[in-house]
């Protein structure tokens, strides 16, 4: 496994472009086997998770054309439905939670899907149910296989239906999407996730054909067509990368800027960052962080500490929190930090204690974090990167740290974040790849 070497303390300056948005990848691409016509994507990030999808739709016979850095063209015109029945699919699509996307495209378009035991970070319970009950609803069967470890579906046909979700599951709501673009009459999703994401994915199928209204609210509305047709599509910047970049110029008190940040998608992102004290500003499309010296956590109007926490679109997204938290170990104040999705997210907290930082871990949901003001900085030590946002976020706090600091694991890392150690590198980082 690789490790990154990082020496900390210096102050970083000059432009950084996000890369496309990961979350957004795994549904695009999956959608591409809706249609047996060509389907040309744009800003793919390139990341473990994503090069991995991609791989599997090469070995499902999808025609893959890389046209550019980040542009593909994809026609799946001679899917081989049996490959997802195989043994080299369950292995390849466990390592990848985002495989689970292919169900609900393979449900409309060839009647029968099967979903491996899905793989990803180990952050706490991330069950399937979601995905597996919209299938139902529009009429699909499913049953587990234990020993394959693999849920198998299949349906006559498809038909519309009313749903209203017990969640507004990102990755259940675009598979359940997908499938009822081409299902038999009308299918409306109550409390279905709304975010950036969901909305770029049914433009897109709108672009190829499908009728999807309601758009960017919780109650979506899906008339199912006979087919879908080719389209070209660019993908957002990755909001999680930009909201990274904001803190770790904070931490590091260096001037950056953040080109192309499709600032219109960031929704309450900038607001959050803002109550930690970091001062920056909006120049059309661009993000401008100023150096500070020092920022201060804000308090609620009666003088209470401030809570952030996750909450569905347009709330505070989970992927930001381990980066709020690490963020507010330098900052003047306190915050409660309460991570409500998932229950194993915070744990990686033991690393930054060992590095200086002042936190309470008060139970798997939830952190106090009592900023240091500088008074004391971090200190380089070697540690573990958990999952992909952790790993990012134990990166940030290395590169604000006295000495040097080893991250082992950086796989978790790369699968989200694309060169991410060059990147820093050409912005004045020390960084290197063992």
């Amino acid at each position: 496994m690789g490790s990154f070497e990082v020496r900390g303390g210096n102050r970083l300056k000059g432009e950084i472009i996000p890369q496309g948005a990961k979350n957004e990848a795994l549904q695009i691409l999956s959608a591409v086997v809706l249609t047996d016509e060509e389907v040309t994507i744009s800003n793919i990030p390139d990341i473990l998770d994503v090069n991995l999808l991609i791989e599997l739709l090469q070995d499902m016979g999808v025609k893959t054309e890389k046209l550019h850095a980040d542009t593909y063209r994809f026609k799946a015109d001679d899917v081989n439905i049996d490959y997802l029945s195989s043994d080299a699919f369950r292995k390849k699509g466990g390592r990848l939670r985002g495989s689970v996307m292919l169900a609900g495209p393979m449900l409309a378009r060839f009647k029968k899907a099967y979903i491996p035991k899905p793989g990803g970070d180990k952050i706490g319970r991330r069950r399937l149910d979601t995905h597996i009950i919209g299938f139902e609803k529009l009429g699909a069967s499913f049953t587990y296989d234990d020993a394959q470890s693999c849920f198998k579906l299949s349906a006559t046909q498809l038909k519309g239906s009313f749903m209203l979700l017990d969640e507004p599951s990102v990755t259940g709501t675009a598979n359940i999407v997908m499938a009822a673009v081409l299902a038999e009459g009308v299918t409306q999703i109550y409390n279905a996730a709304c975010e950036p994401y969901i909305q770029q994915l049914c433009s897109m199928l709108n672009r190829m054909g499908a009728k999807i209204s309601g758009i960017g609210s919780n109650l979506l509305t899906i008339e199912g067509v006979s087919r879908l047709g080719g389209t070209e599509h660019r993908m957002l910047p990755d909001m999680i990368e930009i909201g990274s970049f904001i803190g770790l110029a904070a931490m590091t008190q260096s001037e950056l800027t953040i080109k192309n940040a499709g600032v219109q998608h960031l929704g309450i992102i900038p607001e959050k960052f803002s109550q930690l004290g970091i001062q920056f500003s909006i120049k059309g499309d661009d993000i401008y962080i100023q150096a500070q010296d020092v920022y201060e956590i804000q308090t609620y109007m009666d003088g209470g500490i401030l809570t952030i926490y996750d909450h569905p679109w347009p709330g505070f997204t989970p992927d930001l929190l381990s980066i709020v938290l690490v963020v507010a170990t330098q900052a003047r104040g306190s915050v409660l930090v309460h991570q409500k999705m998932f229950e194993s997210r915070l744990f990686f907290v033991d690393k930054l204690i060992d590095m200086g930082a002042q936190i309470i871990l008060c139970d798997p949901h939830r952190a106090t974090v009592i900023g240091l003001g500088r008074k004391n900085n971090l200190r380089g030590i070697t540690m573990s990167s958990p999952d992909i946002r952790a790993g990012q976020a134990l990166l940030i706090a290395a590169l604000s740290a006295e000495g040097k600091s080893t991250i082992q694991n950086i796989e978790q890392i790369d699968r989200g974040y694309q060169k991410i150690d060059e990147r820093l590198r050409n912005i004045g980082a020390d960084i290197k790849r063992i």
